[in-house]
């Protein structure tokens, strides 16, 4: 009886107050700065974007900026349609998609499904280092190796020209493969091996397993890695400001050269052009818009993402 009570008292008696943990209340507030720091980041970016773009487009009407297809605006005689420059850097991006989305996603399947986890080990490390390789490594390689090469083994009449967008392409899907691939891995490890030993159980093949299985219960991880490959893409100044030249050009030819939006930042803003001015503001303009482009991007990636989103338990 007198045990019973005196673990009733004990039950009843109020809890006592355990001691600050101030370690984790300073962990906290260092992520809840690093969260507001990158949004601090994104609205700082707009800010200075926004007022000079507004002023640009109080004096050059957005039709002639959306819809014109002549860019000259550091000329006498200045036009400021931005198509040249927009059909450029898509078709870039497009180019290096074709070649970082097979290479990448082919090389995420076999270290998720068939390699050893030594090799894996080996493997995935040193295709991360291509992440690491500086851009402007890129462009030289691409001015000096690969369009050279393209030159010399072309099979037909008018082969690439000095400055391209094939090249330029090529090089930078080599650049965004590591992207892809260890993205890609990452939510195909994701997938449990519950999924993948029921379907052995049921008789399929490795490749029925990663292609039935594996990918469409990663896919919406494997397109969050294609959708940041695109963002990287069109963002890349380096390698096209080097192998794909400085001369706007609206054609749908990859073998000749042509300036992106990036490119046209890079060399207008290196310039000596008066700050205010018109040629100035346009750097802005063209800003803003890259800037749209991306976020438009990463707005569909995460309705994509939230759409087709397996939670496994």
């Amino acid at each position: 009886m007198t045990d019973t009570s005196s673990r009733t008292a004990a039950a009843a008696a109020p809890l006592r107050r355990s001691r600050p943990r101030y370690a984790e209340t300073a962990i906290q507030v260092l992520l809840a700065v690093a969260a507001l720091v990158s949004v601090a980041t994104t609205v700082g970016i707009v800010g200075s974007l926004v007022p000079t773009t507004v002023e640009f487009f109080r004096q050059v009407s957005w039709q002639e900026f959306f819809f014109t297809t002549e860019w000259t605006p550091l000329f006498a005689d200045p036009s400021y349609g931005v198509l040249p420059l927009v059909s450029a850097t898509l078709q870039i991006t497009l180019i290096a998609l074709c070649v970082a989305i097979p290479v990448g996603l082919g090389a995420a399947v076999y270290l998720s499904e068939y390699a050893h986890p030594r090799t894996r080990a080996v493997v995935k490390p040193v295709l991360e280092v291509l992440a690491g390789v500086p851009t402007v490594v890129y462009g030289f390689f691409a001015l000096r190796f690969i369009t050279p090469f393209l030159q010399d083994n072309w099979p037909w009449e008018n082969g690439p020209e000095v400055f391209n967008a094939l090249s330029a392409g090529l090089v930078m899907g080599v650049m965004i493969v590591p992207t892809v691939a260890s993205l890609s891995e990452d939510a195909m490890s994701a997938v449990p091996a519950g999924l993948r030993q029921g379907s052995y159980a049921l008789g399929s093949s490795p490749r029925q397993v990663a292609t039935r299985v594996v990918v469409p219960a990663a896919f919406s991880g494997i397109v969050a890695a294609f959708v940041l490959a695109v963002s990287r893409a069109v963002g890349e100044t380096m390698i096209v400001a080097i192998a794909s030249g400085g001369q706007p050009n609206l054609t749908l030819n990859p073998l000749e050269g042509m300036q992106t939006m990036t490119g046209f930042i890079a060399a207008a803003g290196t310039g000596d052009l008066p700050i205010g001015s018109l040629s100035y503001q346009t750097i802005f303009a063209v800003g803003a818009l890259l800037f749209a482009m991306t976020f438009a991007m990463n707005l569909l990636s995460a309705r994509l993402v939230r759409k087709y989103r397996e939670v496994y338990e």
